[in-house]
């Protein structure tokens, strides 16, 4: 089953992730994402990290997610990436800012190819950032149209598409 979750920042996608991982029956690998650049992300990361079960095996790969998806997919497991958006970020821009196109088409690429290739479960959770405001500045911009051009090529190959709005699921695509 291949599962991707969008929602706006505090929709509670991650939530509802986390009870489709533990609903799933397997054994739950989380991958994180998320880098601790600053004091407040830290809090959150920690935060997460508490919040978790502790059965639950932990990845944190914040920029090679394809090969840590095919490292830790066996049958038995459900893979809960949290999150996308984050990953993005962290693969099309480097430290200073500008865009690193090649290696950023090469990991979109990657995840792309493999993601209904991996036996298991697999859950991919995002930031529905298309409608909203029309971002400043452009690479803010081009951050929007990558999210929005990686959301719909995960949609087409998903079995589950799911849409979480003030805590409440909503179908988009199922195909089970």
């Amino acid at each position: 089953m291949l599962t991707l979750i969008l929602g706006g920042a505090r929709s509670g996608k991650s939530r509802y992730a986390e009870q489709c991982a533990e609903d799933s029956g397997k054994q739950v690998v989380y991958c994180a994402t998320a880098t601790a650049g600053d004091l407040e992300m830290q809090a959150r990361i920690a935060r997460h990290r508490a919040d978790r079960p502790q059965h639950w095996k932990t990845v944190e790969e914040p920029i090679r997610l394809a090969d840590v998806l095919k490292e830790q997919s066996v049958g038995e497991h459900c893979i809960l990436v949290d999150c996308l958006t984050l990953w993005l970020s962290n693969i099309l821009f480097d430290d200073q800012g500008n865009v690193q196109l090649p290696f950023f088409e090469q990991q979109v690429s990657a995840l792309i190819e493999c993601v209904d290739k991996l036996p298991g479960d697999l859950i991919l959770v995002s930031n529905e950032v298309g409608s909203g405001i029309i971002p400043l500045g452009e690479g803010t911009r081009r951050f929007v149209d990558e999210a929005g051009r990686l959301h719909q090529q995960l949609a087409q190959v998903c079995d589950k598409v799911v849409l979480v709005t003030a805590g409440l699921p909503q179908v988009l695509k199922w195909t089970g």
